[in-house]
């Protein structure tokens, strides 16, 4: 999956930098191909106990003059260059950018144990947030700045922490092919799609 995350990137013009957060096992001793694959530009550095500490991570070994700043799920190994593509091109124009694909499916929210219906949420404004999420480098170092490190957790993605601190996020529309795999069922279908 890792390896399908980094190719688009890798392959991109406007890419200078490429940092992988690890568990420590894997930093302490990354796999080769990696540096084959990503080239001259990786980096490897230790990833922290939530996503928020390994994009803080991150961020610490990136180049100084970098100024525009990608964060991706090594969980969504189907992105297309088309969508790393604009995301570069808003965030480097000093935009917070997150693509994004509207919610079809009709949202229950439910409580207890007994999983009573409490509410059916209207969805006209609703979308699902993907990866990679796209920021002027300054305003993300800005946003962890101003958020205390115990509150990170709280947060499911940068965006979120960006707009906690303030700033306007964008959404421009994703493939449904993004999927994120997380479960035994998400892999079958990622096996599937990486066949096609």
């Amino acid at each position: 999956m890792l390896l399908r995350s980094i190719r688009p990137f890798a392959a991109h013009p406007r890419v200078g930098r490429i940092v992988v957060a690890l568990p420590d096992a894997f930093a302490a001793s990354p796999p080769e191909w990696l540096a084959t694959v990503a080239g001259e530009g990786l980096r490897i550095t230790h990833g922290g106990v939530t996503r928020a500490g390994s994009v803080r991570a991150a961020l610490a070994v990136l180049d100084a003059e970098l100024a525009t700043v990608l964060v991706h799920d090594a969980a969504r190994p189907f992105v297309s260059a088309e969508t790393v593509d604009a995301v570069i091109g808003l965030a480097s124009e000093g935009n917070a950018v997150v693509p994004g694909v509207p919610v079809s499916e009709t949202l229950k929210r439910v409580v207890g144990a007994e999983r009573r219906v409490v509410a059916t949420v209207d969805r006209a404004d609703l979308w699902r947030a993907r990866t990679p999420q796209g920021f002027p480098r300054a305003m993300l170092e800005e946003a962890f700045g101003s958020t205390p490190d115990g509150s990170w957790p709280h947060f499911t993605d940068e965006a979120a922490l960006v707009e906690s601190a303030g700033f306007a996020v964008l959404v421009i529309p994703d493939r449904e092919g993004n999927v994120k795999i997380t479960t035994e069922e998400d892999f079958a279908v990622a096996e599937y799609l990486a066949t096609r």
